[in-house]
């Protein structure tokens, strides 16, 4: 069967901490409880830009700021032309009219999602943007003679609002290809790299510099033909830093991301020490045990209050849940860190999306963090660069080739330093020797019920149970990979295989219902497809059972997402495939042809009815049990009555809803269901076996 490719990993962003316009924030949020009061407010608010007071100014861009993070308020100020009204006060003589200005683009383009970014690049956010930014970069290496106060501020200042601008421009490089052009033809790369070179002196700043920086470099070959020198030696110096908080080993593993997409950019004789340096970090992040990271820090913050030395963060018990994240949620607060208060509504909570105002929940959420981009970084190096449609990478289960992801190398200047097998061999090779696919098994494991346990029992902690459930998911992406482009022998042989198979066995089975969260489902069957087909194709036996199986199925059928349910008729189709060759399997490959069939009749996608087909192919397409099977359970003449309603579907829905690449796949279906039935006509003349 083909397998699935896995996703590009797309963090949402979050939003800035503006220490301005508390006040300000907390007024306007009340005025947003009806639709009507919302268009009010925007008109107010956008007229207070224009006042020659600038701490009215400031007053007007926070609370924006604040009422951007309610969606539903966000047409309110679109249809008020907010960028073009917001986009001069990036330029504001004020510097805190520039840094609350910033906040709340930041937060209208994390909140408004994709489209908004898009619309924000259209209406040119990028020219006052771009002129923002290098204004901050030239004032890093300001030589002006200040007061020792004056110098001060005008370095905090600078940096504060460097990094709203970096997550602005971050959010909307994420969304818009024209926006990544701009990137690259304005030279905004200095200016990252000008904010990675302060890691020392400001960690977030340098965080959001890179986490922009990883955007912008995927993918990106005219970038890449501007790279110097000096650039990756500022990522070379980032990757060996020693400081060893959490928030600088986030850093280090985004710095190692970075380079992993400039690699082609690297000098050939430098590229192994380069991507055993990279494997190194990826390794230092995922050995860190997190559960019992958590539990530390939890004491960490106990013994802080305690000792009556906290002084800028409330009891636990009185705050919402909170999330932060050098990307893992924009849309966070604005205002006073000891009393803003985010909109907690049932229907319109982002509390998952605020950052935390909690330096021990801060550092657990930048370990998290790192050991998610870790996963990432190396499911993208297990898997093809070649674009394909997300929906039908799964394509025909009549092909039982291998889509191994071989890491394809971009070209910079029309020259490609090392093919893509020689660097194959080379992952694989890093892969083991750091021990990274042993690690990644164990992340896959359900994350620590004594961790769980404590976010749960408070606010500020909770939103680290999403992450912690976040990073097994990855890990499980990851495992899928690892399966598809690794060799069973180096990811320990048949008896490390069955081990494998037992403990997602117990991932799957061992609860008293099969976890039916939309993300764990795709994670999980995807690794269990992947480990059934490498099983099968080498004949090794496995422990889980059809009945099993198609419990995990059903679970599966019910997700809206089609590559979920993709995944579960592939490992039916294997498992029936394997059955089929055996004595005495009717009975089971009755159920699953029976599961096959009611797949096939209704599930709602053209891919989901095309992969099931394609999976009755193979499940009978030969042997003495599965000609007994077929019979038993009607297969000619429900595919009889299938065949008309499948080719009228593909001829009213096929254009419209699907590629020329689903299509064409689609044909060879349909095609291959004319000549199946034929096959079946043939056996139905034999004699019952």
């Amino acid at each position: 069967m083909g397998k699935s490719k896995s996703r590009k990993f797309k963090r949402t962003q979050f939003s800035p901490n503006n220490k301005h316009g508390n006040n300000a924030g907390e007024e306007a949020i009340e005025k947003v409880e009806e639709e009507g009061e919302a268009f009010s407010s925007a008109g107010d608010l956008l007229e207070k830009l224009q006042s020659p007071s600038p701490d009215i100014r400031e007053f007007a861009c926070a609370s924006i700021s604040r009422l951007v993070q309610q969606t539903q308020v966000i047409p309110s100020f679109l249809q008020r032309d907010v960028v073009r009204c917001l986009g001069p006060m990036l330029l504001d003589k004020s510097f805190a009219v520039r840094e609350t200005a910033a906040g709340a683009l930041r937060n209208l383009s994390a909140c408004g999602g994709f489209e908004v970014c898009d619309d924000m690049v259209k209406q040119d956010i990028m020219t006052p943007l771009v002129a923002l930014l290098k204004e901050c970069s030239a004032g890093f290496h300001s030589n002006s003679v200040l007061s020792p106060k004056s110098k001060d501020e005008q370095k905090n200042y600078t940096e504060d609002v460097a990094n709203e601008a970096i997550n602005l421009l971050w959010n909307v490089c994420e969304s818009s290809s024209r926006a990544v052009s701009v990137f690259s033809k304005e030279g905004l790369l200095d200016v990252v790299m000008s904010c990675l070179e302060r890691h020392s002196e400001n960690v977030e700043l340098a965080v959001s510099a890179a986490y922009c920086l990883q955007t912008v470099t995927e993918d990106n070959p005219e970038l890449l033909c501007r790279l110097t020198p000096s650039s990756l030696q500022v990522l070379e110096s980032v990757m060996m830093s020693s400081q060893s908080t959490m928030e600088h080993l986030l850093l280090r593993t985004l710095a190692a991301g970075c380079v992993w997409n400039l690699k082609s950019a690297l000098p050939s004789s430098s590229q192994a020490e380069t991507l055993s340096a990279v494997m190194r970090i990826l390794s230092n992040s995922l050995e860190v045990d997190a559960g019992q990271a958590i539990l530390e820090l939890k004491e960490q913050e106990s013994r802080r209050r305690e000792e009556g030395k906290e002084r800028e963060v409330q009891p636990c018990s009185d705050r919402p849940g909170e999330e932060t994240g050098s990307r893992e949620g924009d849309c966070m607060e604005e205002g006073d860190e000891e009393t803003g208060k985010p909109n907690t509504s049932p229907d319109n909570d982002i509390s998952d999306l605020l950052p935390p105002k909690n330096e021990e929940v801060k550092q657990a959420t930048a370990l998290l963090s790192a050991q998610q981009t870790s996963l990432e970084i190396i499911v993208n190096m297990c898997c093809s660069d070649d674009p394909s449609d997300d929906e039908w990478e799964e394509l025909s289960s009549s092909d039982e080739s291998d889509m191994c992801a071989e890491s394809s190398l971009c070209e910079c200047s029309g020259v490609q330093v090392l093919s893509p097998l020689c660097l194959s061999a080379e992952i694989h090779t890093a892969l083991i020797s750091f021990l990274l696919p042993e690690k990644v098994l164990k992340k896959t494991e359900f994350p620590s019920s004594a961790a769980l346990d404590t976010c749960m029992k408070c606010p500020a902690w909770k939103s680290l149970v999403k992450k912690m459930h976040q990073v097994q998911c990855r890990a499980l992406f990851c495992l899928h990979n690892m399966l598809s482009v690794m060799e069973g022998e180096a990811l320990g042989g048949v008896v490390a295989l069955q081990a494998l198979a037992e403990h997602l066995s117990q991932l799957v089975f061992s609860q008293p219902e099969i976890p039916k969260e939309d993300e764990f489902l795709e994670a999980v069957t995807s690794a269990v497809r992947s480990l059934l087909q490498i099983m099968a194709s080498r004949n090794i036996p496995q422990c889980m059972s059809p009945q099993q199986l198609i419990g995990l199925c059903e679970a599966a059928a019910q997700c809206s997402h089609t590559s979920v349910r993709v995944n579960a008729i592939a490992i039916l189709g294997i498992t029936g495939s394997t059955l089929a060759k055996q004595h005495h399997t009717a009975d089971k490959l009755q159920m699953i042809g029976s599961f096959l069939l009611q797949v096939a009749t209704k599930d709602p996608s053209l891919v989901g009815t095309g992969e099931a087909l394609d999976a009755l192919f193979d499940v009978f397409a030969d042997g003495v049990e599965a000609e007994r099977a077929a019979r038993h359970i009607k297969l000619l003449p429900a595919l009889r009555t299938l065949q008309p309603v499948f080719k009228a579907k593909m001829r009213k829905e096929g254009r419209e809803k699907y590629s020329p690449d689903q299509l064409c796949v689609l044909d060879n279906v349909k095609v291959n269901l004319r000549r199946f039935i034929s096959y079946l006509e043939t056996l139905e003349k034999k004699p019952s076996p």
